[in-house]
């Protein structure tokens, strides 16, 4: 395991890993947590506890999340705390969000690295139905899927501009994450 100091940890950096659904984004953050022993930080966890009260997309559900993603973000910061956070653009959340983080860490001396994953639509129809999807509560609807393709498509579109880019149907989470790592490395 690589200790937080080998991949450049002296301030706090945010690793924003995001990607289409089903993409590898939890598999691969797993993986660059415990080897470079960062806390991880995935999107389900404050999305299943605002959805176990508010539906999905609702106005409370959508302020709720993005408070508790924007205060974790904030207490981290003020106290050196590096972390991986998983994310998946799509329409309920607002446009600016990723630059909005962005400002609010380096504002408390942190940095964001931004790690984007690309997955062809055939690979992520595939792995879609996945039975290890199910536990999570993730979604697992192909035509679901189909039918958010081209907002969600317009939503990465927005993202910033990643440190690096990985095709996640053509590497495997543990080539990820050692590409991932070895970024980290280079950014100290």
């Amino acid at each position: 395991m690589l200790t937080a100091e080998e991949v450049g940890c002296r301030i706090m950096r945010l690793l924003f890993i995001y990607g289409p659904v089903a993409s590898g984004k939890l598999t691969i953050a797993r993986l660059v947590a415990q080897r470079a022993g960062l806390s991880l930080f995935h999107n389900h966890l404050i999305v299943d506890a605002v959805a176990a009260v508010f539906p999905f997309g609702s106005q409370e559900f959508v302020r709720l999340r993005e408070h508790f993603w924007i205060e974790t973000f904030s207490a981290a910061a003020k106290v050196g705390q590096s972390l991986v956070f998983t994310f998946a653009p799509e329409p309920t959340v607002a446009a600016d969000f990723p630059a909005r983080v962005s400002h609010l860490v380096e504002a408390l001396g942190g940095e964001v690295i931004f790690v984007a994953l690309d997955l062809a639509s055939d690979e992520q129809e595939r792995r879609l139905v996945d039975p290890s999807r199910m536990a999570l509560g993730k979604l697992r609807s192909p035509q679901i899927l189909r039918d958010l393709r081209n907002s969600m498509a317009a939503c990465m579109q927005e993202m910033p501009q990643p440190a690096i880019r990985i095709d996640t149907g053509a590497t495997t989470p543990e080539q990820a994450a050692d590409a991932i790592l070895q970024m980290m490395k280079r950014l100290k």
